[in-house]
């Protein structure tokens, strides 16, 4: 049985991850709106990826004797005045969710729950790979995307972007 803190830190986790695929789902509409297909599948990928997040955090829940409570899943609140918008605002909801994961991790450190924090040193990593990615894609449309050929080319690399399951085990 897992610590009560613990244990609703991480339900409010997966609703978190909820709405990172749902705010993920908003950005490539965004994208696909503007005709930038590649951008959308960036993000259409993002959001398969924040769903098996959220999916897995539920099986480790369930595996460990506790239910799960789904919460409604907020609208995502955003406005964008230019295609550069979605990407920032990507890297600054990976830094929030990062702090979020950082505060689970304490909590079960706390609660001298070892098996917790072997589980979410993987969200840990994870999480350092999407800032990265969030920065880079930025990075990139600074360089590329004011150009009309380069912002092609950059919609072309992110149009080959396929989703890979994490392989975690739970």
């Amino acid at each position: 049985m897992l610590d009560k803190k613990v244990k609703d830190l991480i339900n409010e986790q997966i609703n978190k991850e909820f709405y990172s695929a749902y705010l993920y789902l908003d950005f490539a509409n965004y994208y696909d709106d503007k005709g930038l297909d590649g951008f959308a599948n960036w993000y259409d990928v993002q959001a398969q990826e924040e769903r098996d997040h959220a999916m897995l955090m539920r099986t480790y829940l369930h595996n460990n004797g506790e239910s799960v409570t789904f919460n409604s899943i907020a609208k995502p609140d955003k406005t964008y005045s230019g295609t550069e918008d979605p990407l920032k605002f990507s890297l600054e909801h990976e830094q929030y969710i990062t702090g979020y994961i950082n505060k689970i991790y304490k909590t079960a450190s706390d609660a001298n729950d070892y098996r917790t924090m072997q589980f979410f040193d993987w969200f840990v990593k994870e999480q350092g790979e999407e800032e990265k990615n969030a920065e880079d894609l930025i990075k990139k449309f600074e360089l590329f995307g004011i150009d009309p050929k380069g912002l092609y080319a950059l919609n072309q690399e992110l149009l080959g972007r396929m989703y890979t399951a994490p392989s975690l085990t739970v």
